[in-house]
């Protein structure tokens, strides 16, 4: 007992005269810090008085304090920002899916405002904007320049005005012209339909909505494909979808995974570190699935993609989605205005962070580009077309052992088949997931049938450690 009280006197001991030898030092160094904090804050004073006294306009004290505020959170990344009374308002409107309008979410890249994605049934969508499409100039002006905030100033305006925006696209020689007009932005969260036996859930958006409508539209779509035992499997497509909030990303991720970690968020501080686990329960019951993403797949949507990747539960196709892999809290400063900081780095079920890189998919499958319509006259004759069958010779034997009821099945399994073949000059994507989930239905394949040690190989606290060494 000696020994442990005289180990501890020995420790106490010599933490106090360490304490003694560098207090000093220590006091002074932080006295610095804070002078050199006092120091800059005085320049920041000096200049904003001399602003106030000597330029060339009378300015406005609130619009010159905010704009330095905003400046300083921008010059720390891309998604941190001052959102001023009018930008807050817009901000929590959007969060509950109504709102003025082209329909873009957008982005800022060497001073270019870049789209992110267009939002589904808008202005935008319907103009032809596209992912990765830079806005050089709205209305002849440019915006080369201007921060974010101030671009996207510019192309608001009232619901059914006319705006012409110019647009710098990879593969184009020169910048083009896109005119729309403004109307009022209502995105329709969730959308289903029927391809052959496969149930394709659209998920354009994460906001309040989205997991409260996709559970009725999956029940709905499972309704209208005759029942689960009818449906051979689930698309899930997250194309062009800029992401929303987080905990709607956690819950569409908890609603097909049964167990196991959805995703991870460490900030600065190890204690403020999070982690969320999924709770018993398949609203896909286990079937296939396939997730649909792209560059226009951004943040939400990559949690939502990592997760099932992660877990193996459904199979990531299309092409590498946008690589925002940070998480930004909204912090009201005033009773009208807020800030939005970059608090956190999220992390999938396997400990990788893919901020800057973006989710791989496991089958990459690029859209083709539209082509134009050809004349019917001069369409190539396809091997079909010219091709008879046994049916078609005089004199062919009939098929007595198949019944009436078996040729009509048979015929409208052919229709589903045929109409999944058209579907590739619509979405060769799509049509792509539904031909997988076909074939992992010949397969007999389950979710819940894959084995253990197909599963993630790092879980659970050694995800929180490589995570944190990631960081």
């Amino acid at each position: 007992m000696k020994h442990y009280l005289l180990a501890g006197a020995i420790g106490t001991l010599a933490g106090a005269v360490v304490a003694t030898q560098f207090a000093g030092p220590l006091v002074a160094q932080e006295t610095g810090k804070n002078a050199s904090v006092y120091e800059q804050l005085d320049l920041f004073g000096n200049v904003f008085e001399r602003v106030r006294s000597d330029y060339v306009e009378q300015v406005d004290d609130k619009k010159l304090i905010e704009a330095a505020i905003n400046g300083m959170l921008t010059s720390l990344d891309p998604h941190s920002s001052f959102l001023s009374a009018r930008d807050y308002e817009d901000m929590q409107t959007q969060t509950r899916g109504s709102f003025g309008g082209l329909g873009i979410e957008v982005g800022q890249e060497d001073g270019l405002v870049k789209v992110i994605s267009p939002i589904d049934d808008t202005p935008a969508a319907e103009a032809g904007v596209k992912p990765g499409d830079f806005i050089t100039h709205v209305n002849g002006e440019s915006l080369m320049g201007l921060n974010l905030d101030e671009a996207v100033e510019k192309m608001r305006g009232p619901v059914g005005s006319e705006i012409k925006i110019t647009i710098l696209r990879q593969g184009e020689n020169e910048p083009f012209d896109l005119t729309m007009t403004r109307d009022t932005i209502k995105l329709t969260v969730v959308k289903t339909r029927i391809e052959g036996h496969a149930v394709v859930l659209r998920v354009s958006t994460f906001n309040d909505e989205t997991m409260s409508t996709l559970k009725s539209e999956l029940e709905k779509g499972i309704k209208d494909a005759g029942g689960i035992d009818k449906v051979n499997g689930f698309v899930l497509d997250l194309r062009n979808n800029p992401g929303g909030l987080l905990n709607q990303a956690i819950e569409v991720s908890d609603a097909f995974l049964d167990k196991g970690e959805i995703v991870s968020t460490r900030g600065r501080k190890p204690e403020e570190s999070e982690r969320w686990n999924a709770q018993a329960g398949d609203l896909a019951q286990g079937k296939p699935m396939v997730v649909l993403i792209n560059g226009g797949s951004a943040s939400a949507s990559e949690i939502v993609g990592g997760a099932l990747q992660d877990h193996r539960r459904a199979i990531v196709v299309g092409t590498k989605s946008f690589g925002k892999g940070s998480v930004q809290t909204v912090m009201p400063v005033t009773s009208d205005s807020a800030i939005r900081l970059t608090t956190a780095r999220y992390y999938t079920p396997s400990g990788r962070s893919i901020q800057s890189l973006g989710i791989q998919p496991d089958i990459i499958v690029e859209q083709p580009a539209a082509k134009p319509a050809e004349d019917e006259a001069n369409k190539p004759r396809t091997e079909s077309s010219f091709l008879n069958s046994e049916a078609d010779l005089r004199g062919a034997l009939s098929n007595d052992a198949v019944s009436d009821e078996e040729k009509k099945q048979i015929q409208e399994e052919a229709k589903q088949v045929e109409a999944t073949a058209k579907l590739r000059d619509e979405d060769y994507q799509l049509a792509y997931a539904v031909d997988i989930l076909k074939g992992l239905t010949a397969v007999n394949f389950r979710a819940d049938a894959v084995p253990e040690d197909a599963k993630p190989a790092v879980t659970g606290e050694d995800a929180a450690s490589q995570g944190a060494q990631q960081q």
